[in-house]
């Protein structure tokens, strides 16, 4: 069975006490990539304008015997609002956006639009196929999402999984934050399910242009894409795909593809 257990994030300046760092969220998620996880929640939620602002990334420093690597804690240079950006529940592994503290939360600050230019659009339908082909633990346990971000040749750059879809997302920015490669111009990101608001603000933050689900997206998705100008799919499944939003990055005359008009 896919494993799901609880991860409390916590927050604070370099040098601040252990003891005075701040729980910022709690999220149910599949243990492994945790450092990821948290530093990419630490950037597709706004909290540091600059991935290089993360300074270390730890599990909380019990003693061996308690434990449980269930506790993440990052230490960030300067000072944040925590209370504007603390969630006031848990996050649970099917929903991230609820439990924020206020509708004016909801949305983060994207700094700019992401860009990318055009991309093969033979590649679209593909690529939830090519990221199925890496989803190892799915294969064992048939219960998890995944997100893979892509280069415009299709190739595979990192795929994650996880019990949460967003936190898959958040894994995979985190990777790429602490690799130095944010922001992700030029880069496609592919998830195994639906496509949500948060999806697609967390990809927006981390400068990725064009999202290709394989479910449906949401009104909200749709509408947060096109606000920040980026191109949204959907029903990724073989030849036939939905363009949602930014139907320029696509060819929408290409067999198979339709456009929504709304």
């Amino acid at each position: 069975m896919v494993v799901e257990e609880p991860l409390e994030i916590r927050v604070g300046s370099v040098g601040t006490p252990e003891d005075e760092l701040v729980a910022l969220a709690v999220t149910m998620r599949t243990p492994g990539h945790d450092f990821e996880l948290a530093a990419g929640f630490i950037v597709t939620e706004g909290i540091v304008a600059d991935p290089a602002d993360i300074r270390a990334v730890a599990y909380c420093g019990l003693p061996p015997e308690e434990q449980e690597y269930n506790v993440v804690t990052v230490r960030i240079a300067g000072v944040v609002d925590v209370d504007l950006h603390r969630r006031n529940v848990y996050t649970s592994s099917s929903c991230g956006v609820c439990g924020k503290g206020s509708i004016d939360a909801v949305e983060v600050a994207v700094a700019e639009q992401p860009r990318s230019e055009p991309f093969d659009v033979s590649l679209v339908g593909d690529l939830p196929a090519r990221l199925r082909t890496e989803q190892l633990w799915f294969d064992e346990t048939g219960g998890l999402h995944a997100a893979g971000l892509f280069d415009l040749d299709g190739n595979s750059v990192v795929v994650r999984e996880d019990v949460g879809r967003h936190n898959a997302v958040d894994k995979v920015v985190g990777w790429c934050a602490q690799d130095g490669r944010l922001p992700l111009d030029h880069h496609v990101l592919v998830v195994s399910g639906r496509a949500s608001f948060e999806i697609v603000q967390k990809a927006a933050v981390a400068g990725i242009a064009t999202l290709v689900a394989v479910s449906a997206p949401s009104s909200l998705a749709v509408a947060a894409a096109q606000r920040f100008g980026m191109t949204l799919v959907g029903f990724a499944r073989g030849d036939t795909f939905n363009v949602y939003a930014g139907p320029g990055r696509v060819s929408d005359q290409a067999p198979g593809v339709t456009t929504p008009d709304s």
